[in-house]
């Protein structure tokens, strides 16, 4: 989902907000929106429909001392022609026709397209390759120019699970955390475990969950899960079905399908454990709880918001709060 989708959506419900409570200024304070902006809104949807009200594209305005466009076409289509040289060699093909650009301008205009690295600029001659040829290389599936985004309509519709590999410890072994996020609230649920998980582990990890989720008055629905064994192995799918759980498999070699997970992974690696492992060691025995004790530490820490285009700087507890109230409403 794009931001200009995000905003006509809320467009959209600040609508049937107002339209359900029959009062306007209501609506509009429990969205934080003038009632102008609102009676704006909905002239133009009167006027020429629902579908007005997405977030039309500006052009980007052309200033007077910019690389001319025809410029830029030509400095494109080299460099998905040459893909391997660099900006330098990029400026003396121009030059040869008879346009003088530098060598930055020409990096800046390759990076501002995506195509500022040499990966690049063959990601997207291999993705042009499969588009007109349908020859499709490991360069071409790495290249991914369309976003992909997890949605849900309310609190335990889906819930993303997935194994982080921690890693090796002296004297302990090896050390795997599973999670799993919701993805309409981002609340988190992790687990630590010692050796690679199993089906059985992921089954009590799944028990946990759906307790802990039912204690916070949220009901689980669906999961979602990688193909890994913990989660493909039939015990799992069987006690999934049992607990009346939709399961839900990602493609395989598709991890942006659980994106909402695996970014949940890479924040709690820069945030929490390579800060921890730089400043103590863990150790079998007593000191072992030490581990748990970081975790829940940096969870349960000052509430952290999250700045993505769904989160909007709000925090789990936020969303879910907010979400109450209007189905109270």
């Amino acid at each position: 989902m794009t931001p200009a989708q995000i905003i006509y959506q809320r467009r959209l419900a600040l609508l049937a907000l107002a339209e359900e409570l029959g009062n306007v200024a209501a609506a509009c304070r429990s969205f934080g929106v003038s009632r102008t902006r609102y009676y704006e809104w909905k002239q133009v949807a009167e006027r020429f429909g629902l579908e007005a009200l997405m977030p039309k594209e500006r052009r980007a305005p052309q200033m007077p001392s910019a690389t001319p466009t025809h410029v830029v076409e030509r400095l494109l289509t080299l460099a998905v022609l040459e893909l391997t040289i660099g900006c330098r060699q990029y400026a003396d093909r121009l030059g040869d026709q008879g346009f003088a650009i530098a060598k930055s301008t020409v990096q800046k205009i390759l990076v501002d397209h995506a195509l500022g690295t040499r990966q690049e600029r063959l990601a997207r001659a291999a993705a042009i390759a499969a588009a007109t040829t349908g020859l499709l290389t490991e360069a071409a599936r790495d290249d991914e120019p369309f976003g992909f985004c997890l949605a849900a309509p309310g609190p335990g519709e889906l819930v993303c699970l997935d194994s982080f590999y921690i890693g090796k410890l002296k004297g302990v072994g090896k050390v795997y955390q599973l999670s799993a996020i919701d993805v309409f609230t981002r609340f988190a649920f992790v687990w630590l475990v010692l050796g690679t998980p199993d089906a059985s582990v992921s089954l009590r990890f799944l028990d946990r969950l759906l307790r802990h989720y039912k204690s916070h008055g949220v009901t689980v629905r669906a999961v979602l899960s990688d193909n890994g064994p913990e989660y493909n192995a039939s015990a799992f799918s069987a006690a999934v079905a049992a607990k009346g759980l939709r399961h839900v498999r990602i493609p395989a070699r598709s991890p942006n399908h659980n994106a909402v997970v695996e970014r949940f992974h890479e924040t709690i690696l820069q945030e929490c454990w390579r800060p921890a492992f730089h400043r103590r060691c863990f150790h079998l025995g007593p000191p072992a709880p030490g581990r748990s004790r970081r975790l829940v530490g940096h969870l349960q820490q000052a509430p952290r918001r999250n700045h993505g285009d769904y989160m909007r700087g709000r925090t789990p507890q936020e969303i879910l709060d907010r979400f109450r109230s209007k189905k109270a409403a």
